[in-house]
């Protein structure tokens, strides 16, 4: 039995239940026996149990994944599955992402019933996110908008902007495709737009390096050209030493014949200064293709950028 590890929420679990409709089919077993081959252990995070405030506010990102980790640590669980956007820069000892599923789209996608765009929207109007990302990419574009902090679930925030607590919001599209809501979207934005996070879209899942089984088991059910992609916006992220007080943005997409193309950016949350790097490589070389990206961006970000690192 190969015990699952995840968050309690629709999207968590609908996400989950791809993993393990997966490993029921490496292990052998029919889907309708998933679970009992690889049952899901529902977990809730620092990250579910606060809804009022930043990220930034209560610890970071690290705090949607801090108790899966920690019962897969324990032995608790055998695998943790996870949204890669959310996962620290750096994993806790003994951990390692095993295997990740297929990408699904990774741009975002915007709501309001005021406008079609960013660029539509009515002068000094709300927008809704508890993403840096989104905000400073945002703000570059119409510094006149007013940030106002978004939390929760896809439904919780499509309730508060039918309730009027912002005139829009943006939300990962991956998701709203595993959960049939992209429908409800009022646009798609282009990732020249808005630049995804590092790992968006991607679903990883993680394990104990020294579980053998457990290793070999990743190895069958790993999408290699997801993994590749998702470890050169790490590399990129890990040289930035990103945390969610900064805002960093990175795709990295596979061409034709021509390895991989990376996109980055880092930014100040007001959105007055943006710097950004583009750059091609081979597949084979993502890891160091990402850290050329986030050494160039540090080094070419201005005075302002100071405090990031200081």
């Amino acid at each position: 039995m190969v015990r699952i590890g995840t968050r309690g929420s629709k999207l968590a679990l609908a996400q989950s239940g791809l993993v393990q409709q997966r490993i029921a089919a490496a292990l052998g077993a029919p889907p309708e026996a998933a679970d009992q081959v690889a049952p899901l252990v529902r977990i809730t995070t620092t990250g579910d149990r606060v809804q009022d405030r930043r990220l930034l506010e209560i610890g970071g990102k690290g705090l949607f994944t801090k108790e899966i980790e920690e019962a897969l640590l324990e032995g608790a669980i055998e695998l943790a599955v996870h949204s890669v956007k959310d996962m620290a820069t750096a994993l806790p000892p003994g951990l390692s992402i095993g295997a990740m599923l297929p990408r699904e789209d990774p741009r975002d996608a915007w709501f309001s019933p005021h406008a079609a765009t960013i660029v539509g929207l009515p002068k000094a109007a709300r927008v809704g996110t508890s993403s840096l990302r989104r905000q400073s990419q945002i703000l570059a574009q119409r510094p006149d908008l007013i940030v106002v902090t978004l939390r929760g679930n896809v439904g919780t925030k499509l309730a508060k902007l039918a309730a009027g607590e912002a005139e829009a919001t943006v939300l990962a599209l991956a998701g709203l495709k595993r959960l049939g809501l992209a429908d409800k979207a009022t646009s798609i934005l282009s990732t020249e737009e808005m630049l995804p996070a590092v790992g968006q879209g991607a679903i990883g899942i993680e394990f104990r390096a020294d579980d053998g089984a457990m290793a070999e088991l990743m190895t069958s059910i790993d999408d290699p050209a997801t993994s590749t992609a998702v470890a050169a916006e790490r590399a990129c992220l890990a040289v930035l030493d990103g945390s969610c007080r900064t805002p960093i943005a990175a795709l990295a997409e596979h061409e034709q014949g021509a390895g991989l193309r990376l996109r980055s950016l880092i930014a100040l949350p007001d959105g007055s200064a943006v710097e950004r790097d583009e750059r091609r490589g081979s597949a084979a070389s993502a890891v160091d293709l990402g850290r050329a990206a986030g050494e160039a961006l540090r080094a070419g970000a201005g005075p302002a950028f100071a405090a990031i690192w200081s």
